[in-house]
């Protein structure tokens, strides 16, 4: 019979510092007002612990937990769930290449393909200096501009391997990049604070647009009138009529 090693059972995980934990409490508080029940106020205040490590921690997740009075699985099966949490130390940029249907028949497989001996990363892995973390991510929302890169949520449209290339060596170098539409990068921390609800006080931040493209917005033209189109099929009964009985 082989012997089984259960290990010791994982001790309480520590708590944030007094600062950081008086600097937390008040936010959270702040987002647990918005909110009738407290909590719903917990996919926001996920956020907020990721905020201040850079992913949802044990620590994060006890903070939550005491803070809306629920248990640490209750907290764990929700930040498990959902992709945006990330469970472990992670880049200052996260790089995530689309690699669902349109995207990766576009190029989106060779993107990620070529990221990944660029870099020297595998899927959900970071570069040695902490810059970015790579993945693959199923949709982007944005089959207009296929194939579609985003880092920190922010779009990089009609990507080929060798701009996906100079794009992360740019964030690596701390070289300025812009984003294709909506708001001007930040750090994945700052982006965590403002998905957490918190303003982003960037200058021209929350002007910047970042529309779907005209092929996701003709049905929308059409029912606004803006654009004459032929019927796609007869109204009701018309076919019967053209025909005769």
């Amino acid at each position: 019979m082989t012997d089984v090693s259960l290990g010791m059972p994982q001790l309480p995980a520590p708590d944030f510092p007094a600062d950081v934990r008086a600097r937390l409490e008040a936010d959270a508080q702040e987002v647990v007002a918005r909110y009738p029940g407290s909590r719903s106020a917990l996919l926001p205040l996920l956020h907020l612990v990721q905020s201040e490590e850079g992913f949802v921690s044990r620590t994060g997740i006890r903070f939550c937990a005491e803070v809306l009075g629920l248990t640490t699985a209750e907290v764990t099966a929700v930040a498990t769930f959902y992709t945006m949490y990330r469970r472990k130390p992670s880049g200052e940029y996260q790089v995530g290449v689309c690699t669902n249907t349109l995207c990766a028949v576009m190029g989106g497989d060779a993107i990620f393909e070529e990221l990944k001996e660029h870099l020297g990363v595998g899927n959900d892995e970071t570069t040695g200096d902490g810059k970015v973390t790579l993945e693959h991510i199923e949709c982007n929302a944005a089959c207009d501009f296929a194939p579609v890169v985003m880092v920190n949520w922010e779009f990089f449209d009609n990507q080929t391997p060798e701009s996906a290339k100079a794009l992360v060596d740019d964030l690596r170098a701390g070289r300025p990049v812009e984003p294709t539409r909506g708001a001007p990068l930040c750090t994945y921390k700052e982006t965590a604070r403002i998905l957490a609800g918190f303003p982003d006080e960037r200058e021209g931040a929350v002007e910047a647009t970042g529309g779907a493209g005209p092929a996701s917005l003709v049905g929308l033209r059409i029912a606004r009138g803006h654009t004459p189109h032929a019927p796609i099929v007869h109204p009701r009964g018309e076919a019967k009529a053209e025909g005769g009985e």
